[in-house]
């Protein structure tokens, strides 16, 4: 069974009463070939657990159960089990767990499951796509790479290089975590129903261990305070998130080889982990 064509998989929503939710976001796949090239970008072997976000009807589901040992999937939807039970019929491979992703422990479902090889999958809905992408990041996952599909302008984003008008928070605490390994463009003619953006998909691969610093925290403190107001220098922002003495920032930023009036969007993640680093004797009581 094609799961990207119409015409066969029509008749099985109709027959589950299934409706598209605009409110979840809901566009499904209707080009073969892109699902496929979406697993071929996985880091797949027959010893992996692939973890899916969100399934739609399957057809990125099934690319990844004919590639690995075990799949799991989340799906939030619950009118989706009974059409995924009639598309997935054929694989004893795949495992859905109907939940909100952002709910979900998937540690504790890596554990469960006893993998070492894994990977994260999944088309995100795009008005939650930040969320998801921070929590998968943050939870410390024993991932080797999370591919998934975006919005393509929020793609831009998080691919974009420092000093370029893309690049912004979101980019650099994601290159915190791990490195761009792959992407490509997905035109919104390849969904039903047709959204109103393109999409691409990205692969990361994740860093181990994460950029080092003194103190995490302090980092994220920093590294959120460099975009407050982008048309601000670095050391206006600084001085304002941490309430101390302009004179002091700026002497801090010269010293390490910074120009006074440098702005955040031109550092990369390295430079950040250098003044967070500096920043935290300012701060010592």
């Amino acid at each position: 069974m094609n799961l990207a064509s119409l015409k066969e998989i029509r008749p099985i929503l109709e027959k589950n009463g299934f409706n598209f939710s605009k409110g979840l976001g809901q566009n499904f796949l209707i080009n073969e070939s892109i699902p496929k090239k979406i697993a071929q970008l996985c880091p797949s072997s027959k010893s992996s657990l692939a973890i899916e976000i969100g399934t739609g009807v399957g057809c990125l589901t099934k690319e990844l159960a004919f590639r690995n040992k075990k799949v799991v999937a989340v799906e939030l939807d619950k009118r989706l089990l009974p059409v995924l039970s009639e598309t997935l019929a054929e694989f004893d491979n795949i495992r859905i767990i109907n939940d909100d992703i952002l709910k979900v422990d998937l540690k504790a479902v890596i554990e469960e499951e006893g993998f070492k090889d894994v990977f994260v999958c999944g088309n995100l809905p795009y008005y939650i796509t930040t969320p998801i992408v921070m929590k998968i990041f943050e939870s410390r996952l024993p991932l080797k790479s999370v591919v998934i599909m975006v919005q393509k302008e929020v793609a831009e984003r998080f691919l974009a290089p420092p000093g370029t008008k893309n690049y912004g928070a979101i980019t650099a605490a994601i290159s915190y975590y791990a490195k761009a390994a792959g992407s490509f463009s997905v035109s919104a003619g390849n969904f039903f129903p047709k959204p109103n953006v393109d999409s691409a998909v990205v692969r990361f691969d994740l860093i181990r261990p994460p950029v080092p610093v003194k103190d995490e925290t302090l980092f994220f403190r920093v590294l959120r305070a460099a975009f407050l107001m982008r048309r601000k220098t670095l050391a206006n922002n600084l001085q304002t998130a941490f309430s101390l003495p302009k004179n002091d920032v700026v002497s801090m930023l010269v010293s390490l080889g910074y120009s006074s009036s440098v702005r955040g969007e031109e550092l990369g993640i390295s430079d950040f982990a250098r003044i967070s680093d500096v920043i935290a004797s300012f701060l010592k009581p």
